[in-house]
Parts: structure tokens; C-alpha cells; sequence
């Protein structure tokens, strides 16, 4: 149990979506349950209705940010790709709401990490792009299970990354290869301005980012660290430099 001393609040941002035919402004339990117990923070839940709010209004009361993974994908006209045939589903509310509150956190100097989704939203907010070819390019390894597995075997799929020397993650970690779970149809194409890759796939695909702005951490994986983080030390590091981020650690590498 936390005592009562007061501890930092992390603000986790919502998704639209249908919970029995009705509109809900949802996050799965598992990222919220990993992040609060290994950074030892209190959370909230941002909506993802910039109609009624201004990320700014929310990003005084933070003292960090994390942005999840989730079904939707970035609507390809936020990267400057005026496609019609991307997949979806999409979520443009929460494609808004995360761009504000990524620039109000790092304008305010407070750190945003970023989990699968939450990576490919701090990659285009930096000026980057996102393929979305991962699924079954020959010249890729699989980032996904195959689309007919189960829920449970998609987060089965797991595959190394290599930690980028100097990094922040290699010197949390102290070793050059993770075993990651991957569950992606999605990835950077174009890295963002100022972003320093923190790990690579065995194909080249950048698998974690990071920079400062502001004296803010940013600090995102492609990966799903949250997925049975209780069962997975190396999973716990994640969140334990989140921790550390918002209580003021600059994660210098």
C-alpha cells in the first residue's frame, strides 16, 4: 500500500470508444495498473474531447503525461498524407486532444512517455511520418501475429530489440538486446525533428524514442511494456523511469 504522503499525478490520456452502443471515454486497466504501481503515482484521466476542454486547462494539474496504446490509428492527414484507403479504425478526437496536450506538457517542461500508439503520436508530433505497410512486408519481420490469432497470442508475439548505446534505455537497462511484445501494423517511417532513437528491430525499425524539451523527458516504445508488467521485470524499468521523470529525474543518458 502507498502511504499517504503525497505522490506525483499522472494524467493518462482517454479513448473514444463504444462500451454497449454507447459513446465512452475509455482506458484498459492493464496500462493504468503497470504505470501506477511501478512509477508510484497517483493518475488521471484526461477525455479526449478537445470540443470541451483545452489541454492547457489540464496540463498545470499534471506532473507528467502518458499516452497508451489503443485499436485506433493516427488519421494519416495529421503526417501530411492525404490517403483515403489508411485502416482504421480511427479516433480523431484523441488524435486532437493528444497533439494539444503533447505541446502544453513539454511547453509547461513536464515529461510525456508514450506506449505502441502513444509512440507513433510523439513521433508525428515532432514533424515525423508512420508507415503502414508492417503487417506483411516482405522485408520486415513480423511486428504482428497473424490477424486470425487470438487476443492473448497477438500479445504472445514477442521479438528483440537492440538498445542504442549512450541511450537512456540502454543505461537504465545495462544490456543491448530486450525481448519486446509487438503488436503493430503500424511504425515510424520519417523520425521526428530532435528525437534520438532508443531501439532498433532486427529489420531496422525504430522501436523506442526519445529527446528533452524544456528540460522535459520524452521517453516512448513501439512496444507494449504494460502487458503482464507484474510478470516482467525488464517490462517495470519502463515505468520506474516514468516514476523517476516525474519527480524531476531528466533521464539524462
Amino acid at each position: 500500500m502507498h502511504s499517504d504522503q503525497q505522490r506525483p499525478v499522472l494524467g493518462v490520456i482517454s479513448c473514444n470508444r463504444d462500451v454497449e452502443g454507447q459513446a465512452a471515454q475509455a482506458v484498459m486497466t492493464r496500462y493504468l495498473v503497470s504505470a501506477l504501481t511501478y512509477a508510484d503515482a497517483a493518475g488521471l484521466l484526461v477525455p479526449a474531447m478537445p470540443a470541451l476542454m483545452h489541454a492547457k486547462e489540464v496540463a498545470t494539474r499534471l506532473d507528467g503525461l502518458l499516452l497508451t496504446g489503443t485499436p485506433s490509428n493516427l488519421d494519416p492527414k495529421r503526417y501530411g498524407e492525404l490517403v483515403d484507403d489508411a485502416p482504421g479504425p480511427f479516433d480523431p478526437d484523441r488524435d486532437e486532444m493528444t497533439a494539444r496536450l503533447i505541446d502544453a506538457m513539454l511547453e509547461a517542461g513536464k515529461p510525456v512517455f508514450g506506449i505502441c500508439r502513444g509512440f507513433q503520436e510523439l513521433n508525428v508530433a515532432f514533424g515525423g511520418t508512420l508507415r503502414r505497410d508492417m503487417a506483411e512486408h516482405p522485408e520486415l519481420i513480423p511486428h504482428h501475429a497473424p490477424s486470425d490469432a487470438s487476443f492473448n497470442q497477438y500479445f504472445e508475439h514477442i521479438h528483440p530489440v537492440k538498445l542504442v548505446e549512450g541511450g537512456v534505455l540502454h543505461k537504465a537497462y545495462q544490456r543491448d538486446e530486450l525481448d519486446i511484445v509487438s503488436v503493430h501494423y503500424q511504425g515510424v517511417d520519417k523520425l521526428g525533428a530532435g528525437l534520438n532513437v532508443e531501439a532498433v528491430a532486427p529489420d531496422g525499425v525504430v522501436e523506442a524514442i526519445s529527446t528533452h524539451v524544456n528540460g522535459a523527458p520524452v521517453l516512448a516504445v513501439q512496444w507494449h511494456p504494460e502487458w503482464k508488467a507484474h510478470e516482467n521485470p525488464q517490462s517495470q524499468v519502463f515505468f520506474q523511469l516514468l516514476g523517476r521523470a516525474l519527480r524531476g529525474d531528466k533521464l539524462s543518458a
